[in-house]
């Protein structure tokens, strides 16, 4: 038989409690014991004037952030409209049922305010990430390093010449960073090379395109990730090229030495991390095995034979080719003595002009050239462990777990939704990758540590 729902009169008064109708499998409950805001109110204290009107509670639109960025909602309008309706995000935001809602400019205001002023974002994510390393989820051994590009919020269609530079008229709040981090070598001293295109609204974005896509304007998101459990130690934005990201990842691991005393035994990173200056500094000056493939352009693709092909004798500080004759580093004595250290920290060595005109194996050598010479890398030795690392079965572990941190930026793109971000200018692209590190480690903490068995129980 078809039933039917009978509609009483209306009650006058209801019981509701708003702890019993949010679920205990939801995921805000598991993530709410690991958001600790009370040492972040001390930081904020000496930003608010001790008259006047209260303001609104910070804990509140830092609570609210948590929401927004956990569960993809990007959009500051719709995370205060999605907060006023759904009952698990009162509870988490500790608003009761007839708590008010806080307007959408709130954030604005304090964002470019008391929020940078004070670095809150940064503490708020090294706060999470230390009850990470408490809980046990941090091995501290292994980690990998890896950078994303994030399209910015800059329109093609405005674009203007990079050699011309910036209009006139250019204006703003992106604009004025822009210039105060020229000669940050994370952005505007990253490189030399005068960038194609410039973006007026936000010219600190570099206009970039990823393999065979279409170009665009990004930021990069670098994440530095424990290899156990992918949770990310650090972050850092910079401006997308490879210098910069190479540079974020020797801040974020001297960071985490100095503020979490977290010094890892290997890195594992992919090509772009494999240059001879970034391999020395790895061993050399950290002492940390680098788990990443030599960044190598010495082969050659026209069939002759490539530097690997030559033997290098250390005693001797010499090549010997194929044909058993010597590459020497200078062929005669000189006065003063000299160190042949080019530009780019390497030396060239060269063959004898007769011994090559007399050998046989010349078209297969240099046939274009009167004698072969031969450049080496004053940092060499870091990229010659390097190649012996990868030969061993713990270099193909490193590869499978580097694959953690891809995973972690698919995430962040598709299921965060950050793949375009909403904020300008370099302190925007750095509050917005700081949320969603933030988040993303509140997400693994809930997942990895079930809740008490006394809680599911009620």
């Amino acid at each position: 038989m078809m039933g039917e729902r009978r509609v009483a009169q209306e009650h006058l008064f209801y019981e509701f409690s708003l702890e019993r109708h949010v679920p205990e499998t939801h995921l805000l409950r598991s993530i709410d014991r690991f958001v600790e805001l009370g040492g972040l109110r001390r930081e904020l204290a000496p930003f608010y004037s001790e008259m006047g009107r209260p303001s609104i509670d910070p804990e509140l639109l830092i609570r609210m952030l948590i929401v927004g960025y956990c569960f993809g909602i990007r959009s500051e309008r719709r995370l205060c409209e999605e907060v006023h309706l759904n009952l698990a995000y009162r509870w988490f935001c500790r608003l009761g049922l007839d708590g008010s809602v806080p307007d959408h400019s709130s954030f604005s205001k304090n964002r470019h305010g008391r929020f940078r002023d004070s670095d809150l974002l940064r503490r708020l994510f090294e706060t999470v990430l230390q009850r990470c390393i408490d809980e046990g989820l941090v091995g501290g051994e292994g980690f990998a390093v890896d950078a994303s590009l994030i399209q910015a919020d800059a329109s093609d269609r405005n674009r203007v010449d990079g050699a011309a530079g910036l209009p006139p008229d250019a204006a703003g709040r992106a604009v004025k960073e822009y210039l105060a981090v020229l000669d940050d070598a994370a952005f505007g001293a990253a490189s030399e090379v005068t960038p194609k295109f410039i973006a007026p609204s936000d010219p600190a974005t570099r206009w970039t395109a990823a393999h065979r896509g279409p170009a665009f304007f990004a930021y990069s998101a670098n994440y530095l990730i424990d290899a156990d459990n992918a949770i990310i130690v650090d972050v850092e934005a910079t401006t997308a090229i490879r210098q910069a990201e190479i540079l974020a990842a020797k801040r974020m691991i001297e960071r985490s030495l100095e503020h979490f005393d977290l010094d890892p035994e290997r890195l594992i990173g992919d090509t772009a991390y494999g240059s001879a200056e970034m391999l020395n500094w790895l061993v050399h000056e950290r002492g940390i095995e680098p788990h990443i493939p030599v960044f190598d352009k010495s082969q050659r693709t026209d069939g002759t034979f490539s530097r690997e092909d030559f033997t290098y004798d250390h005693a001797s500080d010499a090549y010997r080719c194929p044909a058993g004759k010597t590459l020497q580093h200078y062929r005669r004595q000189f006065t003063t003595p000299r160190t042949g250290v080019m530009k780019d920290n390497s030396m060239r060595y060269r063959a004898s002009k007769r011994d090559c005109e007399a050998c046989p194996l010349k078209p297969h050598c240099c046939p274009n050239a009167p004698a072969r010479k031969i450049t080496r890398s004053i940092y060499e030795g870091a990229r010659d462990l390097a190649r012996e690392i990868a030969k061993t079965d713990e270099y193909q572990t490193s590869r499978r777990q580097r694959k953690k941190v891809e995973m972690l930026f698919a995430h962040l793109k598709r299921i965060l939704k950050l793949d375009r971000l909403r904020l300008r200018g370099p302190s925007g692209a750095r509050d917005e990758f700081h949320l969603a590190a933030t988040a993303q480690n509140l997400r693994k903490l809930a997942k990895l540590i079930p809740m008490p068995s006394p809680l599911l129980a009620m």
